[in-house]
């Protein structure tokens, strides 16, 4: 997609999910950009179209809404949060705390159209929710999303990745998106310390005012402990503004999995502690919405999510996006604009050979995600987040670091220069 879409598509992806929505939808860019032959490229974009047709057809006519949209901050604790379904019925709601894990009761309608907690939200909390519906025909449809309540206006909050007692891939960072913008960039850093047990050097980078990443200079050691202190309350983030957060975040990294896709060759390769496990035949992105290049670390896993063209800005002339497909299995994002690596069960024949989509990773899949053989249930059943899926040989340019958790892409004399305590 073009820059311009990609913008829209980065604002637009908190609520969805790529390739694949939660809604999700994928990204690449204009053949136009690059100057490809005008026919060739109607021809592709036809191609491209029929494949979409394919994907929607049977789809559930279901459509799941969440309030706020995924990835807001300073929700409210009374009336912000709810789901709808419009041409269906809600069959399923739940909301839980990122931190405590702990379930927040709701209340369905007894017409199934909508669902709200039953008592006031926690502050400064992260919840995630999982919605499901079906329409008329009983067509399943899903939807995924989170957000963060809001804190007191003179405090602020730090929500991080990853979680507490997680096992991560060795591409996972530590990212911490505070609710309220940092000044005092220096004393916030300094308050939060990152170490791990393989001794490797751990630097923080900030990517904007609100938005502080650490990583070590290359990937974090397979079977490591990471250890995170959070210890921000205090610390004034800018004048008037204190920290209220002081604790010990642990995590393990486990295997060390980078899986190398070459959308030339239409494979990917993947590699666990240095041994190959197994060559997927893939299809990426078509040359007119190329897969960005460069090291992506999977940063949230679904079994089943939407994807809607339109929240990245692949819309028709009515404004209903070229694809919205209620129920892409094995969904995996590797980018926040909306780049996913998912399974594909609408694709016939693509596998290995061409490259059709609007800039996700396609594998052969199954209807419903319940076939175990297909290669799309093969590849989510063995990763995790935090493991890398590093692009080669598209006609895109290479992925920003900031584009979800892929600060891998910027060298280590660029990263040390993104800290304000060097």
């Amino acid at each position: 997609m073009t820059d311009s879409k990609r913008r829209k598509g980065l604002i637009a992806s908190a609520t969805l999910l790529g390739g694949v929505l939660t809604l999700a939808a994928c990204g690449g860019s204009s053949a136009a950009d690059r100057g490809h032959d005008g026919g060739a490229e109607t021809t592709r974009h036809e191609n491209s179209r029929q494949v979409d047709e394919a994907a929607a057809k049977d789809a559930s006519d279901a459509k799941i809404t969440i309030l706020p949209e995924d990835g807001a901050t300073d929700t409210g604790l009374n009336s912000d949060a709810g789901v709808t379904v419009s041409d269906g019925k809600l069959t399923d709601v739940t909301m839980t705390s990122v931190e405590t894990k702990q379930p927040v009761e709701g209340t369905l309608s007894a017409d199934g159209s909508s669902w709200k907690p039953d008592q006031p939200l926690s502050r400064s909390t992260k919840y995630k929710v999982t919605a499901h519906a079906v329409d008329s025909q009983g067509r399943k449809a899903v939807e995924n999303s989170s957000f963060t309540t809001v804190a007191p206006t003179d405090s602020f909050i730090g929500n991080f990745t990853p979680e507490d007692g997680s096992t991560v891939g060795v591409g996972m960072p530590v990212s911490i998106n505070f609710d309220k913008p940092v000044k005092n960039k220096a004393d916030v850093e300094s308050a939060i310390k990152v170490a791990s047990s393989s001794n490797q050097k751990v630097v923080g980078h900030w990517f904007n005012d609100k938005r502080l990443d650490f990583r070590p200079q290359t990937y974090w050691q397979a079977n490591s402990e990471v250890t995170m202190e959070l210890g921000l309350d205090g610390v004034e983030a800018s004048p008037g503004v204190k920290g209220i957060q002081n604790k010990t975040v642990s995590f393990h990294v486990g295997h060390s999995q980078v899986s190398t896709v070459d959308t030339k060759a239409h494979e990917m390769t993947v590699v666990r502690d240095g041994r190959t496990l197994k060559t997927i035949p893939i299809s990426a992105g078509s040359d007119e919405n190329a897969t960005y290049n460069g090291k992506m670390v999977i940063s949230e896993r679904f079994k089943q999510t939407r994807m809607n063209g339109s929240t990245v800005g692949f819309k028709k002339h009515n404004g209903k996006g070229e694809y919205d497909i209620p129920d892409v299995p094995h969904a995996m994002r590797l980018t926040s604009s909306g780049t996913f690596i998912h399974g594909n069960y609408w694709g016939k024949g693509i596998f290995g050979k061409a490259n059709t989509s609007h800039g996700c990773i396609g594998l052969e899949d199954a209807k419903g995600a319940k076939d175990s053989k297909t290669d799309g249930a093969w590849f989510f059943d063995h990763s995790q987040t935090g493991d890398v899926v590093d692009v080669i040989n598209s006609p895109d340019k290479s992925v920003k670091p900031d584009n979800g958790l892929n600060g891998w892409n910027m060298d280590w004399s660029q990263w040390v220069a993104g800290s304000a305590v060097q």
